[in-house]
């Protein structure tokens, strides 16, 4: 039985869009349901002020840079079938640490 408002936990934090996007199709296979995912802008040097939607270190070479925080957090009562979900794929669900 699950509950509406049951309080999730942070399984992965990562600058890593391939393996989120790998940890997110282990869980949904393993059946994990109400899996809360995004993503967020964390550039502690992304540009301000007019024309700040541009930034000169996107027109290089290799195209835009992604600079991303990839996230997921699953309810508390599933943590440990999404922890087994995960290492039966052969992934490692890594959170990084905000601070240096």
């Amino acid at each position: 039985m699950w509950h509406l408002f049951e309080k999730k936990v942070l399984i992965y934090r990562k600058k890593d869009k391939d393996t989120w996007w790998r940890i997110r199709e282990a869980l949904r296979q393993g059946g994990i349901r109400r899996v809360s995912t995004g993503h967020y802008s964390n550039d502690p040097v992304a540009p301000n002020g007019i024309g700040g939607m541009l930034d000169p270190r996107d027109f290089g070479a290799g195209g835009r840079i992604d600079r991303d925080t990839y996230y997921i957090r699953v309810p508390a009562s599933e943590e440990e079938r999404a922890q087994q979900c995960i290492r039966s794929s052969g992934l490692v669900a890594e959170i990084e640490s905000r601070k240096p």
